[in-house]
């Protein structure tokens, strides 16, 4: 597998030349200042392009964008859509124009990945991203106050939350906020808690259904663009995979996947294999998905989650959580063997390691929320080891 590796742009703390100290060769990234909409123009790709290949002798590429996001309206249908799709087909045409031709994308409604913790402490210093399901309850039910929020928490775990939030400060309500809205980088909008309350009320009519019907409808819009292009397109699953403040969820287990393949069969019509986002629902077997899907992945983020009970869970070690992260990479390994004796010139699947903890030197740097420099090596290194011992035990190209 192609290792690559996560940079925010310009201004990410963690540099180019550190990087390709990890190993890494191919760059993930993404221009995140352009607004959602708007056209990625050519001179904008050339422009980063030319950031990532300025020294030569680090020998990297821009091997995947993400994300190329969609736009809200998409997602609600809502509006005069058909300028907002030629956008994103135009945003296709240019970044294969410029050979960029792997494009992780998401359809999750309003937020990104969520997390309600961004520096949990782990033994001897370290911190971790972690989901409380609680934490989550006392801002759906008491600072959101959602109507009928109750419903979608067990009396445990809203007890826990009724707690919490009589307990907590305004600054502790500040911070949790802050902390949901950490999963969007870039010029992607965040909220206040009234701000956020006008984004769900236009959702209100938008259950798992229709949800899907608006996918479908993305898809059929910019799929045979894609295709004709030769972009693959790779949706990445929900995180965490399930409804979140009200708001439907339709990539978050294999069902949805089945569904999202099937909405339009296309070679450009893929899948991101992120471990840590299925992994976060009891019931995904991330193993067999991997290799039911298998010829659908064209991008993998590889990383482990721990679940308890409530729903809450925190990201582990790569190689440690509840997800057998060995089996994953064995079906991705057979893939990639089946693709390269089947001709395919892109049998390689870019895969990085995702979300790591904060270790060692990083702690307290300002780096993006689970994207720092320490654990996520760490996790590369602990992955190439899983990778170059079974491509040499089973004949594997790597």
């Amino acid at each position: 597998m192609e290792q690559t590796w996560r940079w925010f742009g310009p201004d990410d703390v963690v540099q180019l030349p550190h990087i390709r100290q990890t190993g890494a060769t191919g760059i993930v990234t993404a221009l995140h200042q352009i607004p959602y909409g708007v056209i990625w123009s050519v001179e904008e790709i050339e422009a980063r392009k030319a950031l990532i290949a300025a020294d030569p002798s680090l020998g990297l590429r821009w091997s995947v964008v993400e994300s190329l996001p969609v736009h809200e309206n998409i997602k609600i249908g809502e509006g005069e859509l058909e300028p907002l799709f030629d956008n994103y087909r135009q945003s296709l045409r240019n970044l294969a124009q410029c050979g960029v031709t792997t494009i992780c994308y998401n359809f999750m409604p309003v937020l990104d990945w969520t997390r309600t913790e961004l520096a949990h402490p782990l033994p001897g210093g370290g911190t971790a991203l972690r989901f409380n399901a609680h934490e989550h309850a006392a801002f759906d039910c008491f600072m959101l106050q959602r109507p009928g929020a109750e419903a979608d928490h067990s009396p445990e775990v809203l007890a826990r939350a009724k707690d919490w939030f009589d307990r907590s400060s305004e600054a502790d309500r500040r911070k949790l906020l802050a902390n949901i809205m950490a999963g969007l980088p870039g010029a992607y909008d965040r909220y206040d808690v009234p701000g956020l309350r006008r984004m769900l009320d236009r959702y209100r009519e938008i259950d798992k259904t229709r949800l899907r019907e608006n996918l479908a409808r993305f898809l059929r819009e910019v799929v045979p663009v894609a295709e004709e292009v030769g972009i693959r397109m790779c949706i990445h699953p929900d995180d965490p995979p399930r409804p979140l403040m009200g708001l439907p969820r339709i990539v978050s287990n294999e069902d949805d996947l089945a569904f999202i393949v099937g909405a339009i069969e296309s070679p450009a019509n893929g899948i991101t294999l992120c471990s840590g986002s299925l992994g976060a629902g009891p019931a995904n077997d991330v193993p067999a998905i991997a290799k039911r899907f298998a010829t659908h992945i064209f991008f993998a983020h590889l990383r482990n989650v721990a679940k308890e009970p409530d729903g809450s869970f925190m990201e582990a070690d790569h190689l440690g959580g509840d997800t057998d992260m060995v089996a994953v990479v064995m079906a991705l390994l057979e893939e990639q063997k089946r693709r390269k004796e089947a001709g395919d010139p892109r049998w390689r699947i870019p895969m990085r390691p995702d979300h790591g903890h904060e270790l060692l030197d990083d702690v307290g740097k300002p780096t993006h929320p689970g994207y720092p420099a320490i654990g996520r090596l760490k996790g590369l290194a602990e992955l190439r080891g899983v990778m170059m011992t079974l491509a040499s035990v089973r004949n594997l190209p790597l």
